[in-house]
């Protein structure tokens, strides 16, 4: 499965998240195009570590268990729950919003590969980290055909 701290992967996510536009369009939720592109900047930046949080009680209780489904060499599913912290309202700038997630995702060419805390699934290794990032990226952008 690929991994966000591969560096042709990153290329090809870039490449991707500069096909979105204000008129991208969601295929399935309820996020505007502004709204995803700052749902994922929020999302690295606690894979980058320069956000913390805790694990959820219900995390706790079957998170390892649905991490192994989601682990899955498959595509997310649709429609899956977003953690409250991470819901997004409001309209911006899309061009700016993608400057800053790129900018964001760029930070792991001169980065030590990490695990980091996951307010559902509970602590993730280094190589979790990545293919689930690469995992939720993908997600998004097949949810505004990029």
């Amino acid at each position: 499965m690929k991994t966000i701290f591969d560096k042709s992967t990153r290329d090809e996510l870039v490449a991707r998240i500069n096909k979105l536009d204000e008129n991208s369009s969601a295929q399935w939720g309820k996020m505007t195009v502004y709204q995803m592109l700052r749902h994922c900047t929020l999302w690295e930046e606690m894979l980058l570590g320069k956000t913390t949080c805790r694990q959820s009680f219900l995390g706790r209780l079957v998170g390892k268990m649905a991490l192994k489904d989601m682990m899955k060499d498959e595509p997310a599913k649709h429609n899956l729950p977003t953690v409250p912290s991470f819901r997004m309202t409001g309209s911006g700038s899309v061009a700016t919003a993608k400057a800053d997630w790129i900018s964001l995702i760029g930070e792991h060419d001169h980065r030590e590969n990490t695990g980091f805390m996951h307010p559902f699934f509970g602590q993730l290794t280094a190589e979790q980290a990545g293919r689930m990032a690469y995992k939720h990226i993908d997600h998004h952008l097949r949810q505004f055909n990029s």
